[in-house]
C-alpha cells in the first residue's frame, strides 16, 4: 500500500494495513499507553465482572480527562471537556462523514498510520485537495474537547484488554458490512466471483448480524477480522448508544472479502 506515515505502535503502518497481517493477526499496541496506565489495568485485574470493569473504565476516564468537572470550567472549556470520546463516537454512529467522524478517522492515521481513503468524498492521496476537507473536519472535531487522541488511545487499550478476555484461539471474528455502492471500492484483487480483496477506509463500522448488515445496503461482505484490529464494539462500555446492534468499529486496510448471496 502506497501513502502510508508514521504511526505510534509496535508494528509499521504497511504491515498492519496488508491482507497478510489479517490471515496472521499479531497484537498491537499504541506506544506507551498500558505502561503510562499501569496501575488502571492492574486495578481492571482485580475485577471479575466485565460490567463491573466497564463502569471503572469510565469513571477513570472521567477522572484522568476531568471529565466530571466540564460545569466548573469557562464556557469555553466546558464546551471542550464535555466533548469527550463518547461525543465522537455517537456522532460516529449518526455520520461517519461527520466532524466527529474525521476525529476517529484522525486518530487511525495519527496512531496507526493508514490514511482515509473517503472522507464526504474519496480521497485519492494526502496531497489532494480531498484530504484537505478531512483535515479540516478533523481539525474542528479535535479543537472541541480535551486530549482527544489521548482518550481514544486508552478506549482501544481498554477495549484490547476485554477482547483479550474472551477473544478466538485463532485471533479473527468474522464479521459482515451491508453497501450500497460495492462497485465503488478499490478493487485490489479478484480472486474468484464472490472474493476479491479490496482496500477500505481506515476505519470502518461491520456488525457481528448477517441479517442486520442488510439492513444497511444491497451487498453484503463477510471478512474476517483481527482481534488486534477492533477499536470499539457494542457491548464494551454500560448503557452504550450501541448497545444490542452487533456493531464494531474496524481498522481498515486490504481485506478479502467475501460477498454473501441473499437466501431471502
Amino acid at each position: 500500500m502506497t501513502g502510508l506515515g508514521f504511526n505510534l505502535c509496535n508494528l509499521p503502518p504497511w504491515v498492519i494495513a496488508s491482507r497478510h497481517f489479517n490471515e496472521h493477526p499479531r497484537p498491537l499496541e499504541i506506544q506507551g499507553v498500558r505502561l503510562a496506565n499501569r496501575h488502571f489495568f492492574a486495578k481492571l485485574d482485580t475485577i471479575a465482572s466485565a460490567a463491573e470493569r466497564a463502569i471503572i473504565f469510565n469513571d477513570y476516564m472521567s477522572v484522568k480527562y476531568q471529565l466530571h468537572h466540564w460545569q466548573s470550567h469557562t464556557d469555553s472549556a466546558r464546551k471542550s471537556l464535555k466533548n469527550s470520546y463518547l461525543r465522537f463516537l455517537r456522532g460516529w454512529m449518526m455520520d461517519s462523514n461527520s466532524v466527529e467522524g474525521a476525529v476517529l478517522k484522525g486518530w487511525v492515521e495519527s496512531r496507526i498510520g493508514i490514511p482515509p481513503t473517503f472522507h464526504k468524498i474519496r480521497i485519492p492521496g494526502i496531497h489532494s485537495e480531498e484530504y484537505m476537507t478531512f483535515a479540516i473536519d478533523r481539525t474542528k472535531g479535535s479543537a472541541r474537547t480535551n486530549a482527544i487522541n489521548s482518550q481514544l488511545d486508552l478506549l482501544y487499550e481498554y477495549c484490547q484488554y476485554e477482547l483479550g478476555k474472551s477473544k478466538p484461539s485463532d485471533g479473527v471474528v468474522t464479521l459482515y458490512r451491508g453497501t450500497n455502492d460495492a462497485n465503488d471500492y478499490n478493487v485490489i484483487e479478484q480472486l474468484g466471483k464472490r472474493e476479491q480483496v479490496v482496500r477500505l477506509n481506515n476505519l470502518v463500522s461491520f456488525t457481528g448480524d448477517e441479517e442486520r448488515a442488510w439492513e444497511f445496503g444491497d451487498t453484503v461482505w463477510e471478512i474476517k477480522a483481527p482481534v488486534a484490529k477492533i477499536f470499539f464494539y457494542d457491548d464494551l462500555l454500560p448503557n452504550s448508544i450501541l448497545k444490542g446492534e452487533g456493531e464494531c468499529l474496524v481498522i481498515g486496510g486490504e481485506y478479502r472479502v467475501k460477498r454473501i448471496l441473499c437466501t431471502l
